[in-house]
């Protein structure tokens, strides 16, 4: 049976500016917060949706999930005490389209979030965007100091574009998540 075709060029383009649903619910073990969603998974409505996105690939290998889990399967991260949600809502081509005050004011929107689901941890996926909207300049991957009343952990984005990780090395820095002492066992 032949692969589906993927969205045109103009449903992708089309995009721009919308928002994604949120795959949350109280008392996660784990809330991933990406920096903003991709035209390409607004467009499919799925998280990180685009094929070059490695996400997916990472939290399997990290040992989030039994199996490789499909874009499409998004919605059953929850049953296994993880969501997803973004630190800015509007959907662009590159996360670097934002402005430095969108982020900003996506950690306020952010912290809504976490006050109302009170996620056991929160994994901030885009080591820059975290230290942007946390004002922590010279913030490095990993742990950071808890916010919120939660413990946060910067780590790096899964997209494709960033070329500073492949997927075993993001898998081996998420993985620390799960090694911390901060979730349920």
């Amino acid at each position: 049976m032949p692969k589906p075709k993927g969205p045109s060029r103009a449903e992708v383009l089309a995009a721009h500016g919308q928002t994604m649903p949120d795959i949350i619910a109280p008392n996660l073990d784990v809330l991933f917060c990406g920096i903003n969603p991709s035209l390409y998974s607004v467009v499919i409505g799925h998280h990180f949706g685009r094929p070059g996105n490695r996400f997916w690939k990472a939290i399997h290998q990290a040992g989030f999930t039994h199996r490789l889990y499909d874009p499409s399967e998004d919605a059953s991260l929850i049953d296994l005490g993880y969501g997803i949600t973004n630190m800015a809502p509007r959907a662009t081509a590159r996360a670097d389209e934002l402005s430095k005050d969108e982020i900003k004011a996506g950690q306020q929107l952010l912290a809504a979030k976490v006050k109302k689901y009170q996620p056991k941890c929160l994994a901030f996926l885009g080591i820059t965007a975290y230290r942007i909207a946390f004002a922590q300049p010279k913030a490095k991957i990993g742990p950071q100091p808890d916010w919120e009343g939660i413990s946060i952990w910067a780590l790096p984005n899964p997209s494709g574009l960033n070329a500073h990780y492949q997927v075993d090395g993001l898998a081996e820095v998420y993985g620390w998540v799960l090694d911390s002492k901060h979730l349920r066992s």
